[in-house]
């Protein structure tokens, strides 16, 4: 149960879902310190308490602002003096189909600054400080099963998805030298509170919709499978995989 044992982590997205899911997993597995980075304040401030405050610390951080998510990464450094783990995987849904022809460019301008735009600034961010630290660390960002294949609609959401999976190879390919690994987690859906209110239903329906269309019959996906995913890529067991798009998808994208 010690995977991480004294590494600093953040975890942006983490007051709900698979951000909760994994910051709660990292601190059993002995990370020293998790910082969970959100918008969503009050839930963030429940998650670090209920977590505990001598392990776990919220910042309110926007990733569509730089200047946010800078401040973020640096006010994390000034408490614990080092950072070891990023997780960026603070992520959005459009609230409707988005099919090519039918394109909300407003929509779709928002999706791309959290999805794209804050997930490049997290792996920015997070990388200066691991270079100046000569920290060799671990940066792992959530894709998604539609960042492989295409869509019949979430145009932009997928549009999106593939665009993480190639900022992780290109970040891989350059940080490489400076013995920081950069892998993606990429999820099929999970009934997160997110996905149910996207789709407009309780979570068990939102299962019951997906699992159908996997390989694997009669199996559920959960937070917590994507969570432990997280954890190998962040941990030593994972010691020489980098540029790595781990599917979690039970064989939907195969």
């Amino acid at each position: 149960m010690n995977k991480i044992k004294g590494k600093v982590a953040i975890i942006t997205g983490g007051a709900s879902g698979i951000g909760e899911t994994t910051a709660r997993l990292f601190a059993n597995h002995g990370a020293r310190a998790v910082v969970v980075a959100d918008i969503q304040d009050e839930l963030g401030e429940q998650v670090a308490k209920s977590i505990g405050s001598n392990i776990c610390t919220y910042i309110h951080c926007d990733v569509t602002d730089e200047a946010q998510v800078k401040s973020m990464v640096e006010s994390t450094v000034e408490i614990y003096g080092q950072l070891d783990i990023m997780y960026s995987n603070a992520g959005i849904v459009s609230k409707s189909d988005q099919t090519v022809v039918d394109f909300d460019m407003e929509q779709f301008d928002q999706l791309f600054a959290v999805n794209v735009r804050g997930m490049a600034g997290c792996v920015k961010h997070a990388a200066r400080v691991m270079i100046n630290l000569q920290v060799k660390g671990n940066i792992i960002c959530t894709a998604s099963a539609l960042g492989r294949i295409g869509a019949e609609q979430r145009t932009d959401y997928c549009m999106s998805k593939h665009a993480v999976v190639a900022l992780m190879k290109c970040a891989s390919k350059q940080l490489g030298k400076y013995g920081i690994r950069v892998n993606c987690v990429s999820p099929f859906v999970v009934a997160t509170p997110l996905t149910c209110k996207v789709f407009g239903k309780q979570a068990m329906e939102v299962e019951k919709m997906h699992q159908t269309v996997t390989s694997l019959k009669d199996v559920v996906l959960k937070a917590e499978d994507v969570a432990e995913a997280v954890l190998f890529l962040a941990c030593d067991e994972s010691s020489f995989v980098t540029g790595h798009d781990l599917a979690v998808d039970g064989g939907y994208t195969t």
